[in-house]
């Protein structure tokens, strides 16, 4: 997020636009922000490749807290802002931060955790004051510090986690080239030309800003030199209304999010002027094949898929063209040498699927974890894997079916819950669903879902059995859930990707092995 060259070039334009409250912040004032930042980094005594983090809700704080470690060589470490004291101060402990950056919603459960984090020096919060030496307030502690430079300015990034769905979450960590902050890392550069991102664009940014997917996106505008508007929250009347409003030109979503807008009423979808978007891109989570259909056929062939692990080991994409030519496909790969391959490491024939593994597209390591690093690597070291499962197919083109650890044996056949997921989710009276494997005495695991229900909507016996009926229309017999289960919510990450390891745990207990 470096500003140095448009706080010259376009002083008074907004760098961004907090959308709840309309609050701008101009080029300038967010270059002034983050150098007075920056320069409080340095009297504290941090140097380049050292760490900080950053906890805190959509804010219009948050920017300058990203922008003042990238111009300063540091590595910052975005944290997700639901955690509690006890996950926020593992993460800060690992990540060896030396500064937290908080706000005043999360400031107890910054209070809580720091006092089990001796190395955080300082915790400053954005958006009010401080408390004591250890809890300062940002706009008290940054007053007299220079609104240019820093004399020693380095290029720095994001560190950030793994989502932890499957355990502890992993610090990522990339090389940082000694380069001056207006430079970008490759990665950026390549992604700035595949989402064709421009002078004058305007970004609307409906995700949580501590997310990898948001921070490229958002760093992206703000270095071509355009408008972010950012959403509080997601909402997903206020997001089409946002579209009409600002003349929105890109955005980035998850799927989840195209599920709740096309469960808008029609005429509420139809209020809504959305022809000023460019392009409309999505990841994180898998996408049903009903709903991208859908949001094609609403919004044209502008939507662009991608799939790529935080850590950075590959990258496929898709525009609308190619995937409705190759239907439920993540794209071909731009990035990284990929290769299917079965549990001996053998490859798999086409169309067969096995463990995703890339010739690594860009360096990567587990931040103080040889071991996990280890681990995601092959024996010889040449290629990494985050566990996900897929295949290609004549084409090359990726299809991802789920993750290696949610795969479920039932009878001795593999079963990917994904593609029953992607089923429920397309029926009238499901918000959200989930399905896993759960212990049975003589199949080894049965196929349990469990599903939010709609607004109004009455979980019970009756609508287990029509949801189980509704997917014995489409899925073979070993794939149909033996039982539905229902929650009022989910637990699905603001990223969109789904906590299935909280609801899988409710019916396995404290069992050490996962195998009955």
């Amino acid at each position: 997020m470096y500003t140095g060259h448009h706080a010259r070039l376009r002083p008074l334009q907004p760098a961004f636009i907090m959308a709840a409250t309309g609050e701008a912040v101009t080029y300038r004032e967010l270059e002034a922000r983050s150098n007075r930042l920056a320069h409080l980094f340095r009297k504290r005594g941090l140097r380049r490749l050292d760490h900080y983090s950053i906890f805190m809700e959509n804010n219009s704080r948050y920017l300058e807290a990203c922008g003042a470690g990238e111009r300063s060589g540091l590595y910052y470490t975005c944290i997700n802002s639901f955690l509690t004291p006890g996950e926020l101060a593992y993460l800060l402990v690992n990540s060896q931060s030396k500064i937290l950056i908080t706000s005043v919603a999360k400031l107890d459960i910054a209070r809580e955790a720091i006092h089990a984090c001796p190395e955080i020096k300082l915790c400053i919060v954005a958006d009010g004051p401080g408390e004591s030496e250890r809890i300062v307030g940002l706009a008290d502690v940054t007053a007299d510090m220079p609104t240019t430079p820093i004399a020693d300015e380095w290029l720095g990034t994001a560190m950030l986690y793994s989502s932890g769905t499957t355990g502890r979450p992993k610090g990522i960590l990339r090389p940082l080239p000694e380069e001056p902050p207006k430079h970008n890392l490759p990665l950026f550069d390549f992604l700035t030309k595949l989402w064709h991102y421009r002078e004058g664009m305007v970004y609307l940014s409906p995700a949580p800003l501590y997310h990898s997917a948001p921070q490229a996106a958002v760093n992206l505008t703000i270095r071509m030199g355009g408008t972010v508007i950012i959403m509080e929250s997601f909402d997903p009347e206020r997001y089409l209304e946002l579209i009409q409003r600002w003349g929105i030109t890109h955005t980035q979503l998850v799927p989840t999010m195209f599920s709740r807008m096309l469960k808008l009423p029609e005429e509420v979808r139809k209020r809504y002027d959305l022809s000023s978007l460019e392009i409309a891109i999505h990841a994180a989570a898998p996408c049903p094949a009903l709903v991208k259909d859908d949001m094609i056929k609403w919004w044209g062939p502008i939507i662009h898929e991608y799939y790529g692990a935080t850590e950075g080991l590959g990258f496929t994409a898709c525009n609308s063209e190619e995937w409705l030519s190759h239907r439920g496909t993540v794209g071909k790969v731009l990035l990284g040498d990929l290769h299917i391959l079965d549990e001996n490491m053998r490859e798999c024939p086409t169309g067969t699927p096995g463990q995703v593994w890339f010739k690594t597209a860009s360096p990567f390591e587990y931040f103080n974890d040889p071991e996990k690093t280890k681990e995601a690597r092959s024996a010889d070291g040449s290629m990494s894997t985050v566990g996900d499962v897929g295949y290609v197919d004549k084409d090359r083109f990726l299809y991802l079916t789920d993750r290696a650890t949610f795969m479920i044996i039932s009878g001795g056949v593999n079963i990917y819950p994904q593609e029953c997921e992607n089923l429920l989710i397309t029926h009238p009276k499901v918000a959200d669903a989930a399905v896993f494997g759960v212990p049975n005495a003589d199949l080894g695991e049965e196929v349990k879902a469990v599903v939010q229900p709609m607004p109004g909507v009455v979980p019970g016996e009756a609508l287990a059995e029509e949801l189980i009926a509704f997917c014995a229309k489409s899925l073979s017999r070993q794939k149909v859930p033996r039982s539905v289960d229902f929650d009022k919510e989910l637990p699905r990450l603001p990223t969109g990707k789904l906590y299935k390891r909280l609801l899988r745990d409710r019916y396995w207990g404290n069992k050490a092995s996962r195998i009955v």
